[in-house]
């Protein structure tokens, strides 16, 4: 009689969506190498109406691995007695999870509690950012983030900065906190000649200084201060005689204002609005350096993915040291003018490139090595 094969076992990651974004893009590519026989993904996240899901960049991708998409209603302070129900009745319905683990950390001490009480064994709060957003919203995502050292098993957290700014400053000194780095498959991002030479032909950019950023279009990235940056090296380079052109790769509520300030500087025949692109390797390949100005962050995996692509970067100095793992990366205050960070750029165009898959993998930050990693916390409960 033939033995029946053993089922996975499942583990629930709690996000606000499945579109192209930071943590999304990093639990993606650990769920495309992790054992899938042994470890399977689902996925439980936000929107405005929850019963009526509206596919995202990542849904076709994650049915097509053996995932499942559950939906909860998006929190909003006012609903947090339907909200709270809502979590409380899809953990009565699906309890059967290994592991939660919650990277949408602003409401992780409402649905980690309601797991484990419909007897979920294993609770993660996983950080991915070390600042929150501007006002009063910003001021309840703190408050609401207060018990999670004490609510969840494990406190995740990219970087350092990340896990102070999510748990408190106690928790670097808590059995729980783990730093687990943004890992990225290094292989695909390594850099390829002829992909640069084949996207720059279909861009019609051969001749031209390629500068560029990716990120969605949102107050933490800080695109004014990007394109303000690009003006000035535009204005530099056309001096000189070049053409330099901005490829902007993301999406996001604050695209609409960063292509009216493109049209204000003068700039916006030379900035490319690309949107999210599935195969965003090809693009790196084809800059020549890349610019991230940001406000705060956890830890960028896009200045990890630049890096693996042989691109020099320059980085906002509020964006945690733990992502300069080569010395392809410079970090600059973002309070300077943004000439200096022009004149930095110029002065630093002429550099070879090659692979950056080695420094990943020695700083720990390869993906493949990552996802043994977490097969082996899945299954035993202990990293």
């Amino acid at each position: 009689m033939e033995r029946e094969k053993k089922q996975p076992i499942r583990v629930l990651h709690v996000l606000g969506g499945l579109s192209l974004g930071g943590a999304e893009s990093r639990i993606m590519e650990l769920y495309r190498y992790i054992n899938r026989e042994k470890v399977q993904f689902d996925f439980l996240v936000h929107q405005e109406k929850p019963g009526e899901r509206i596919p995202e960049f990542y849904d076709d991708e994650v049915g097509r691995l053996g995932g499942k998409v559950y939906t909860l209603p998006k929190f909003k302070l006012y609903n947090y007695v339907e909200y709270r129900k809502a979590v409380r009745d899809f953990f009565r319905q699906h309890s059967a999870y290994r592991v939660v683990q919650g990277h949408m950390t602003s409401t992780a001490s409402i649905y980690l509690p309601e797991a484990r009480r419909a007897g979920v064994k294993l609770m993660v709060a996983h950080a991915r950012s070390a600042g929150v957003d501007q006002g009063m919203k910003g001021k309840l995502t703190r408050l609401l983030r207060l018990p999670l050292l004490q609510r969840a098993d494990y406190c995740f957290a990219c970087s350092r900065e990340a896990g102070e700014s999510v748990f408190g400053s106690s928790w670097r000194a808590s059995p729980k906190a783990v730093v687990l780095p943004n890992a990225v498959d290094g292989e695909r991002f390594a850099y390829q000649e002829h992909d640069r030479e084949r996207i720059r032909r279909e861009l019609e950019l051969e001749d031209c200084v390629v500068v560029g950023h990716v990120g969605r279009f949102h107050y933490a990235k800080n695109h004014e201060y990007l394109l303000e940056v690009f003006k000035c090296l535009n204005r530099k380079l056309t001096s000189q005689g070049q053409r330099a052109v901005l490829l902007l790769l993301g999406e996001g509520s604050g695209m609409e204002k960063a292509r009216e300030q493109a049209r204000q500087l003068g700039i916006s025949e030379d900035v490319f609005f690309l949107g999210n692109k599935r195969e965003v390797w090809q693009y790196y390949q084809a800059m020549d350096f890349f610019v991230f100005p940001s406000r705060f962050e956890g830890l960028p995996g896009t200045v990890v993915e630049a890096q693996a692509a042989g691109l020099r970067c320059i980085v906002s100095d509020r964006v945690t040291p733990e992502v300069g793992i080569s010395e392809l990366v410079h970090f600059e205050s973002i309070d300077l003018p943004p000439q200096i960070w022009a004149e930095y750029i110029i002065g630093q165009l002429s550099y070879p490139r090659k692979p950056g898959t080695e420094r990943l993998k020695a700083a720990g930050f390869e993906v493949k090595e990552q996802a043994l990693r977490m097969e082996e916390f899945y299954l035993t409960g202990k990293i």
